[in-house]
C-alpha cells in the first residue's frame, strides 16, 4: 500500500483545511478511505443504536495537485485507515501559509499519515515541518462496514434555512430541553419545535423550495400520494444536531433535509467538490 499527495494552490489548501475542520466538529475517530478519484471521510455509528453517521466525499482532483495511490490489490484499489481528524486538523493548522504540503502514508514504529509542511523562509533553504499522526490500517475483511448509507424511502425532502440562522435558534432551545422536533412538508415549509410539560416553543420557516428528487418509482409514489402540506416529523437529540450545525465551514451550495417520518432526519450538504451526509436517528 502506498499513498502520496501534495498540494501547492493556497485556497485548495484551505478548503481541505475547512472540511477536515468541520469532521473534527464531529467525531472523535472516524475512517479515512482513500481511493483513486475520491477520499472519504466515514463515521458509521450504527444508526439502530442512536448513534449518528456521517458519509464525506472529496473528489481528489480538486484539492491535490498530486495524488498517487496503490492500494491493497489492483482489484481492491483502496485503502481504509482509523485516524483522529483532530490531529490532521492540527497538521493543517501550521500550513497557513506554506509554499507546500506534502501528506504520505509512512510506517514510524507505527502506520503514520505524515503531514510535511514546507514554510517560506528569507534564506534560500525552505523550513519543513513534519507531523506524523498514528493511524491504525483497517483490514479488507472488515471493509463491508464501511459501505455507503443507504438513504431510506423518506416522506419528506427540503432545503435548508440558513444554517447560521438555523444554529443559533437551537442554540437557543437547547437550554430548554434535550430533544427537539423537526418537522417539515411539501410546500417548503419546516418547524423547529421543543415540547416539554413547562413550555412549548416553536419557529417556522416558509417558502424553503422542495428538491425535485427523481428517485426510483417506489419512493416518489410514496411522496406523491402524501398531501402538499401534511407534516411529516422526527424527535432527535438537540446535542447531536447542533453538533453537526455548530461544525459546519464546508458553506454549501445547497443543504438539504431528508425526513423519514419519526425514524431518521438525514441532511446533505452539496459544494462544487464535496458532498457530507448526516444522519440523526429519531428518539421515541
Amino acid at each position: 500500500m502506498r499513498f502520496r499527495c501534495k498540494v501547492v494552490d493556497v485556497s485548495c489548501l484551505n478548503h481541505f483545511t475547512r472540511v477536515v475542520n468541520t469532521i473534527t466538529k464531529l467525531t472523535k475517530s472516524c475512517t479515512l478511505r482513500l481511493a483513486a478519484n475520491n477520499l472519504y471521510f466515514i463515521l458509521t455509528d450504527k444508526v439502530a443504536n442512536g448513534g449518528v453517521s456521517m458519509w464525506c466525499e472529496l473528489c481528489q482532483a480538486n484539492f491535490f495537485d498530486e495524488y498517487q495511490m496503490e492500494g491493497v490489490s489492483a482489484e481492491q484499489n483502496d485503502i481504509f485507515l482509523e485516524l483522529v481528524p483532530e490531529n490532521l486538523s492540527r497538521a493543517l493548522k501550521t500550513a497557513q501559509n506554506a509554499k507546500a504540503v506534502k501528506i504520505k502514508l509512512t510506517n514510524k514504529h507505527c502506520p503514520c499519515i505524515t503531514v510535511a509542511v514546507e514554510l517560506p523562509s528569507l534564506s534560500s533553504t525552505s523550513r519543513i515541518v513534519t507531523h506524523d499522526i498514528p493511524v491504525s490500517v483497517i483490514p479488507r475483511r472488515l471493509w463491508n462496514d464501511f459501505k455507503e448509507p443507504t438513504v431510506p424511502d423518506f416522506d419528506v425532502s427540503i432545503y435548508l434555512p440558513a444554517i447560521k440562522m438555523m444554529k443559533n435558534v437551537v442554540e437557543r432551545m437547547k437550554n430548554l430541553s434535550n430533544f427537539i422536533v423537526i418537522e417539515a412538508n411539501r410546500n417548503g415549509e419546516i418547524n423547529l419545535k421543543i415540547e416539554t410539560d413547562l413550555v412549548s416553543v416553536s419557529t417556522h420557516f416558509k417558502d424553503l423550495g422542495n428538491p425535485p428528487w427523481v428517485s426510483d418509482e417506489s419512493s416518489q409514489n410514496s411522496t406523491q400520494e402524501r398531501d402538499q402540506d401534511t407534516m411529516s416529523e422526527a424527535r432527535v437529540d438537540i446535542k447531536k444536531l447542533l453538533q453537526f450545525l455548530a461544525g459546519q465551514q464546508v458553506n454549501p451550495n445547497k443543504a438539504v433535509c431528508n425526513i423519514v417520518h419519526k425514524r431518521m432526519v438525514h441532511f446533505i450538504l452539496l459544494h462544487d467538490d464535496v458532498s457530507l451526509q448526516y444522519f440523526i436517528p429519531a428518539v421515541a
